[in-house]
């Protein structure tokens, strides 16, 4: 499971200093290690553009020229492979999307009137935003977001773009297809949401993304319930990589294979994880790609889990990739899966903070606050590594996680263990980009909240990524008979909530200290004002004014802040507090606040162990969803006389191939820097997928 970006902005402290042994470090020597960090110069430009809500920045890849060429190989068809699944996402999150990237682009390239006007420059916003999305729903909030034009300004840029091969339909004209596309991008009514997780409505219905088509949520349901075994104890993730339609009146999968939906492109995927397998740097890294190889073959589920285990199992590897259907959050039913991929390499010298924890990791959860039937007994193969991105894929594009725990089965997680990955390059680029914006200074209530957070706060989000994806997804079990899909609609969100406050509750561990991961606990402190500060309001910015939140991690967030906030009222835990005509969260009692942590821990792995969809329900709809409109309004404003973008997302490097006749010596790394540019490369080199018209 994928943790996503805490709104939370800090001057970057990378500290990277803890040795890899349980001794205890001075913390003075890391204080000042830490400080000399912040010393560090950097002209590297990562911030690069923003617009609407969102901001484009860049990354670096430290490290890359130390690589072996074979090494840089594997990376280059590895990064190849990602992006071209690109469409692959599009088509997943509306079925009319890339049929409207597609009309898009051909205005840009081919419009020969006035490019200066205001209304051709919220087109080229428009088409960005789709860009970034993926399509026409919101990457955050799932609104469908509407131009900012009008609908017969865009029937003037189709008019006016002669050359342009516009996606039409046999004897379809020019005239016929402008209404069409019309509706598709002005009608509020069209495919509103991408999904909708209200258990009120058919949430199949009402959702945009395309994994169903003439079923309902019954009909979806029950066709999932009749192919389950209950006593089976390695079930496959049934419906993971499958579109459900009905023809004739008869529900069936159409499976995401080559020869089967998606082929055109996973044929390209195929071709280049081919080639990183000729150059894989071990048999067993070679054993796992050709076992991807073989899943993407024959859409053969069983086969899936066996790449699973295989890829868990290399651990010896410097480079290493996800590349399939992974996460379920875009699925109303939680069931099917996104295309995604990240391709990376070791970060040696910062592992060494995530191997203390992971093997410390059968401590933690002996120690956890939870009931002792929901733990393991043994923990088995968490590993950790911190990780440099090379490229970023599918749903990880342009918006990326800071942090990837998978695979996601909980009886390959039981039997075999968990990768856990922090994207430290990735948190790098994003408070080298927030550098000088006001952030603290308008929303941290006194000086000492702001100096704990810019002399802590790069340590204590990453270790709290570290916490999050190591071990608290990787924690508890499932009690015997409970089904994986058992919260529904409801299960990202307590999913991400218990890993959440797992990272919480230990940062303010002793043992933390202890093991030399950080230097004391004011690293913990700062973390919990961040998180407080972002539950409660920061994170408001991102959603339109009025709406509620729908996006699981966002959910999670609110619901861990507000519980906390309301069970902690009579010992004044955390204040709520107005000062000059602002709204401010302080908390009193860092200790009472962890206590509250464990509590909420001990009853969200309850609720997940024991499958309890009533209790998991009414946490999320009590706690995680609706907003005060007053705190929400105000928590704009405040973000608009800054001119922050609440969210972010990056252009990948791209790489040429150094050549020495008819071999290649080497791979040097580019770096661009042009967002639009980038788009309309990847749309001209990596379409494959046909249009549906």
């Amino acid at each position: 499971m994928k943790k996503q970006i805490h709104l939370l902005i800090v001057v970057i402290l990378l500290a990277t200093s803890c040795n890899n042994t349980n001794k205890n470090v001075n913390n003075n020597e890391m204080d000042e290690k830490m400080e000399d960090k912040t010393e560090q110069k950097d002209d590297f430009t990562f911030l690069l553009e923003q617009f609407a809500d969102l901001k484009i920045m860049r990354y670096k890849v430290p490290g890359f020229e130390e690589l072996s060429k074979n090494q840089k190989l594997l990376l280059y068809y590895l990064s190849e492979s990602a992006r071209c699944g690109r469409d692959i996402i599009y088509d997943q999150n509306y079925k009319y999307n890339l049929k409207i990237r597609k009309t898009l682009e051909e205005i840009y390239k081919n419009y020969n009137g006035d490019r200066e006007t205001k209304d051709f420059k919220n087109f080229v916003v428009y088409l960005k935003r789709v860009w970034f999305s993926n399509g026409i729903h919101h990457h955050y909030s799932t609104d469908k977001f509407m131009p900012g034009f009008s609908d017969k300004y865009f029937q003037e840029l189709v008019q006016n773009s002669p050359d342009a091969e516009f996606p039409l339909k046999d004897s379809q004209s020019l005239a016929q297809f402008i209404p069409e596309m019309t509706s598709l991008l002005f009608d509020p009514e069209i495919a509103p949401k991408k999904i909708n997780l209200d258990p009120e409505q058919d949430m199949v219905k009402s959702s945009a993304v395309n994994f169903y088509e003439g079923v309902n949520q019954k009909e979806a349901e029950a066709f999932y319930r009749q192919m389950k075994d209950p006593d089976d104890e390695t079930p496959i993730a049934y419906g993971l990589n499958s579109k459900l339609v009905k023809e004739g009146g008869v529900v069936k999968e159409e499976t995401y294979k080559i020869g089967g939906l998606y082929s055109p492109a996973l044929e390209k995927v195929v071709f280049w994880l081919e080639k990183a397998a000729g150059v894989a740097e071990n048999p067993q890294q070679k054993a796992v790609i050709d076992k991807l190889v073989e899943f993407y073959r024959t859409g053969d589920l069983k086969v899936y889990d066996e790449y699973n285990v295989l890829w868990v199992d290399d651990l010896d590897s410097r480079v290493d990739f996800v590349n399939g259907f992974t996460e379920n959050y875009n699925d109303p039913l939680g069931m099917k899966a996104t295309w995604e991929s990240v391709v990376n390499f070791k970060d040696i010298e910062a592992t060494r903070r995530t191997e203390i924890i992971s093997g410390n990791a059968q401590w933690f959860e002996d120690h956890s606050p939870v009931d002792e039937r929901f733990k393991k007994e043994e923990v088995k193969g968490v590993s950790a590594k911190v990780i440099t991105a090379v490229q970023l894929g599918g749903d990880c594009y342009p918006s990326t996680p800071i942090g990837i725990n998978l695979p996601n089965a909980d009886w390959i997680r039981k039997q075999h263990g968990s990768k856990s990955v922090t994207l430290e390059n990735i948190t790098y680029a994003y408070d080298k980009a927030s550098l000088g914006n006001g952030f603290l200074q308008e929303f941290c209530y006194s000086p000492e909240e702001i100096e704990l957070a810019k002399k802590y706060g790069p340590i204590a989000g990453n270790l709290h990524t570290d916490l999050h994806e190591c071990l608290g997804h990787g924690s508890g079990q499932l009690l015997p008979g409970t089904s994986p899909e058992a919260l529904k609609n409801y299960s990202s969100t307590l999913e991400e909530t218990r890993a959440d406050l797992f990272a919480l509750y230990y940062l303010m561990d002793d043992k933390m200290v202890e093991l030399g991961i950080m230097p004391n606990l004011d690293v913990a402190k700062a973390e919990y004002n961040g998180y407080i500060r972002n539950g409660m309001m920061t994170q408001l910015a991102r959603i339109e004014l009025g709406k509620n939140i729908e996006q699981a991690h966002m959910r999670n967030r609110q619901l861990i802040s507000y519980w906390c906030y309301e069970q902690g009222r009579a010992d004044n835990v955390i204040e709520k507090i107005d000062k000059d005509g602002k709204t401010y969260f302080k908390i009193n009692d860092y200790q009472k606040l962890r206590d509250l942590f464990g509590t909420l821990l001990a009853e969200v792995q309850r609720i997940k162990s024991e499958g309890d969809y009533e209790a998991g329900k009414n946490l999320v709809e009590t706690y995680g969803i609706r907003v005060n409109y007053d705190l929400h309004k105000e928590m704009k404003e405040r973000f608009d006389k800054l001119n922050i973008a609440p969210y972010g997302g990056f252009i990948n490097p791209s790489f040429e191939l150094v050549r020495d006749g008819d071999g290649i010596s080497d791979v040097k790394i580019v770096y661009g820097d042009d967002y639009t540019e980038q788009m309309m490369h990847y749309s001209e080199a990596y379409s494959f997928l046909p249009i549906r018209k």
